[in-house]
């Protein structure tokens, strides 16, 4: 069993050392002034699968995926990425932020945006070839934005804009994606279209984890789940550490009883 209740009274996963899991996080601390965000956190991601990042609001969620990145620096804590140090393996990752903290004001066009994940192999004098617009097109198609592609990516909706981050990533060619809400304040054909191609990565065997808002839709969509609220609550597969205990563990009152039962139980 992976189920992995956090205990105060019990050994810390950091002693037993780091894995060559896809994302291996021991001891993560972060601090905004002098209340931590993100307290002394180990996370374990499997392999080839789905892992949603859940709790509260406040409760270090983006935190959490952005120290693991190097976004924002950590107080203490190690990361590995396939059993190696951050910095080795970045060419491993794809990164999807949320949408919010992205200047959609600036002037360039959404096949330029999707081309921005072909960056390693443009190198630094940027030459783009007809198989790096190809490339691109095709993600543009996979994401069902292929007909947006010389459009300002100003002039899309929300969940437009959302498609076409998730068409730079895949155009990264990653083998661990990480994304930050990808499913906030989008409709209801874009949540489809991007749940639709993270279940064809993992199909591929690629590895994904998302920071996830909605409970209802936790079962349907992950395979694993991560709760935290500032400390580990529990993780592992969805049916052993998505249950009414763990939710009430990590939401305490901020969930009806009634409520977390029903999230925890639906299948």
């Amino acid at each position: 069993m992976q189920l992995s209740l956090a205990s105060q009274n019990g050994q810390s996963a950091a002693e037993a050392g780091l894995s060559s899991s896809p994302l291996c996080i021991r001891g993560l601390t972060v601090s905004y002034g002098e209340k931590p965000a993100v307290f002394s956190v180990d996370m374990t991601v499997v392999a080839g699968q789905m892992t949603a990042i859940i709790g509260p609001n406040g409760a270090g969620k983006s935190t959490l995926l952005k120290a693991a990145l190097g976004i924002v620096p950590p107080l203490s804590g190690r990361v590995q990425v396939f059993g190696r140090p951050l910095d080795h393996q970045r060419a491993r990752i794809a990164y999807v932020p949320q949408r919010a903290s992205v200047d959609w004001d600036f002037p360039t066009r959404v096949i330029d945006v999707v081309m921005m994940g072909l960056y390693r192999d443009l190198g630094l004098l940027g030459r783009i070839r007809g198989s790096h617009r190809q490339i691109a097109r095709d993600c543009l198609d996979r994401v069902g934005m292929h007909e947006f592609s010389e459009r300002q990516i100003g002039q899309l909706s929300g969940g437009q804009q959302q498609r076409v981050f998730l068409a730079r990533a895949l155009a990264q060619g990653a083998d661990l994606y990480l994304l930050d809400e990808p499913f906030a304040g989008v409709d209801a054909a874009t949540e489809k279209a991007i749940i639709s191609v993270l279940k064809d990565l993992r199909a591929e065997g690629k590895t994904v984890v998302a920071v996830h808002h909605d409970l209802a839709t936790v079962r349907d969509y992950f395979d694993n789940v991560f709760l935290i609220n500032t400390r580990k609550v529990a993780e592992g597969p969805v049916d052993e550490a998505f249950t009414a205990e763990t939710l009430q563990a990590a939401y305490g009152g901020r969930l009806a009883t009634a409520q977390v039962d029903q999230i925890a139980t639906t299948a």
